[in-house]
């Protein structure tokens, strides 16, 4: 999913790396007056987690493979506006060491996976969760939510490409959207086996978990 140099215009990444500067910008100053001590550690641990697990590619047949994402799995932990920065600074790390995503097209990236990959399923996932109190219930609505953030992100990044003439949409957005439902199956297992063993052991580095007095039995 990460786009590399050359495969969006010059417009299409203009915009959209204007609009994720902005997003990264107000996430910074909120993420500031809002952090407390023990977030900066929880911080540095998801950025680590997401950038290895990243890393790790699964077969999906016929010779693709996919990756985990991320993205909502760092903003249900973290809160949106951290959780956009460390998939802001994961992705910036990852164009320029690794070259996996181009420099020229970063904040395309960025907007792709941290804005609809992230924030957007997010707040979805927000809008449910007083309908999710109970842990199997809440898992349920991550694993879907999860899913869905691998798969909106890839159709953005079709049409960002049909849109730059590399492509023609009906194609991509087809090609794009199988190949991602099947990756998002795989996004949806790693969220929810995360949050699994953290609702076990440690409850309160999930920031989206509901308190304690809102959990139903």
């Amino acid at each position: 999913m990460h786009i590399p140099d050359g495969f969006v215009s010059l417009p299409v990444n203009l915009a959209l790396g204007a609009a994720s500067a902005l997003t990264l910008g107000f996430c910074l100053r909120q993420s500031r007056a809002r952090l407390e001590d023990r977030h900066v550690p929880l911080m540095g641990v998801t950025a680590a987690f997401v950038f290895a697990a990243q890393m790790i590619n699964f077969p999906i047949g016929a010779g693709t493979s996919g990756h985990f994402l991320g993205a909502f799995l760092t903003m249900v932990l973290l809160g949106p506006f951290p959780g956009f920065v460390v998939m802001a600074a994961v992705l910036t790390l990852q164009a320029l060491v690794f070259g996996d995503g181009g420099l020229t097209a970063l904040g395309s990236n960025v907007f792709n996976m941290a804005f609809i990959g992230g924030l957007l399923p997010w707040a979805l996932f927000r809008a449910v969760r007083p309908l999710a109190r109970g842990r199997t219930s809440f898992l349920a609505a991550a694993a879907f939510f999860a899913w869905s953030s691998v798969v909106l992100a890839a159709l953005t990044a079709s049409l960002e490409l049909s849109l730059s003439g590399l492509v023609p949409v009906k194609i991509g957005l087809a090609a794009m959207g199988t190949v991602h439902a099947l990756i998002g199956l795989g996004e949806a297992a790693v969220t929810v086996g995360a949050l699994s063993v953290l609702l076990t052991r440690r409850p309160d580095l999930v920031e989206s978990w509901p308190r304690r007095e809102e959990v139903s039995c």
